[in-house]
C-alpha cells in the first residue's frame, strides 16, 4: 500500500512569505519563498536532533565522572578509555605504512611486421595497481622494469 500525501490545492511552494526576524536585537521583516521556509524549518529540525544526541552523549560521560567510577583509584586508564570511545562511537586507529613488490607477467599479440620496432616498456607501462579494501590507500606505484622472457 502506497503513502501517498494530498497537496492542499492552496499550497503553493514559491509563494512568499514575510516573517519577522530577531536577531542581536535587531528586528527584520525577511521575505523568502515557502520552500526555502521548509528548507529552514529542515535545518532547525536535524539540528535539534543533533543537540538532543551531543546532550545525551555529554549527560553519559559526566554521569561517569564520579568517585565511583573514572575518579576512582582502581579504574585502569584504559577502562576509562575504552568507555569514552563506546560513548563517542569512535573507534581509535593507527595508520601503518607499507611497501612491498608486486611479480606480474602476461602476453600480448603483435603483428609481426611491427615487432621489430616494438618497446615492451612502453606498451606495459600503463599497468596500475589497486586494493579493494576501503580503508587501504596506494599513494605511490611504478614500473621499474618490463622485460621480455
Amino acid at each position: 500500500m502506497e503513502n501517498t500525501i494530498e497537496v492542499p490545492a492552496t499550497y503553493n511552494a514559491n509563494l512568499l512569505v514575510q516573517y519577522k526576524d530577531i536577531t542581536n536585537g535587531n528586528v527584520t521583516f525577511p521575505i523568502i519563498k515557502v520552500n526555502d521556509l521548509e528548507y529552514q524549518l529542515d535545518r532547525i529540525k536535524n539540528l535539534e536532533d543533533f543537540l538532543s544526541r551531543s546532550q545525551g552523549t555529554i549527560s553519559k560521560i559526566i554521569d561517569n565522572l564520579t568517585e565511583e567510577s573514572w575518579f576512582n583509584p582502581n579504574t585502569e586508564k584504559e577502562e576509562i578509555l575504552n568507555d569514552l570511545c563506546e560513548i563517542l562511537d569512535y573507534q581509535p586507529k593507527k595508520e601503518v605504512q607499507f611497501e612491498g613488490t608486486i611479480y606480474f607477467s602476461g602476453r600480448v599479440d603483435i603483428p609481426l611486421s611491427e615487432y621489430e620496432n616494438f618497446d615492451i616498456d612502453d606498451y606495459v607501462n600503463d599497468i596500475t595497481v589497486d586494493c579493494y579494501n576501503g580503508d587501504v590507500v596506494i599513494d605511490e606505484y611504478h614500473t621499474e622494469e618490463v622485460r621480455e622472457s
